[in-house]
């Protein structure tokens, strides 16, 4: 990864604390939704590529709510990645790697942030440049205490886990030294999208941008 994509990774995540992942059935829900968001003070927002509405739902929030910035997650391959840079995404976001994916993000100018579970993963993200990673499933990966054995031979990767994350543990998470930002989709859950309850999922919104975390 360039040094541009790098930086611009960086400074998107350093926005807010929580970057809520979105699942979006219906993409008349997606406006109001990312509107919801935004006026919590979470402009970062990831939509994952899980549902046929997902397109639809990223491009209507572009277009529509020029104050998010909407990242394109699941993305699993080329075209996934070839898709979101199509729609004027902010961001890209994986929970894996491949080596055709790593190499179509190296030579793509949207930044992009691979997943990894394992030493074997880091080494293939950090010899492509890749040192802001996503770390998936986070919880069921081993938690803070695999997070913090992975920085000890990778001093110089930082982390953005998701999987797992709540209310109830993301504080320790944000603590740690290495994390820059979580993912969690605790801020917009399912029911109440279905239910367009715009006012809980701003509350909650306000909730997680107002988190303390460690100055990595």
């Amino acid at each position: 990864m360039n040094e541009k994509n790098r930086t611009r990774l960086l400074e998107l995540f350093a926005l807010a604390p929580v970057v809520p992942v979105i699942t979006i059935e219906e993409a008349r829900a997606a406006v109001p939704l990312a509107r919801a968001l935004v006026a919590g003070g979470l402009r970062v927002i990831e939509i994952t590529l899980r549902t046929a509405a997902a397109v639809e739902a990223a491009r209507a929030i572009i277009a529509e709510v020029p104050e998010a910035l909407v990242g394109i997650g699941t993305v699993l391959t080329r075209k996934d990645l070839e898709q979101a840079a199509d729609l004027r995404a902010s961001f890209a976001i994986s929970p894996g790697q491949s080596a055709e994916l790593l190499d179509a993000a190296a030579a793509s100018e949207l930044p992009f942030a691979p997943g990894i579970h394992t030493p074997s993963d880091l080494i293939a993200c950090v010899t492509r440049g890749f040192d802001l990673v996503k770390f998936f499933p986070a919880v069921p990966a081993g938690g803070l205490p695999a997070l913090g054995a992975l920085a000890g031979p990778f001093p110089q990767v930082r982390y953005c886990p998701t999987g797992g994350i709540s209310e109830a543990n993301v504080a320790q998470w944000l603590a740690h030294p290495k994390v820059v930002a979580v993912g969690g989709s605790w801020v917009a859950p399912a029911s109440d999208i279905k239910a367009g309850n715009w006012p809980a999922i701003e509350l909650r919104a306000r909730a997680a941008a107002g988190l303390p975390r460690h100055a990595a």
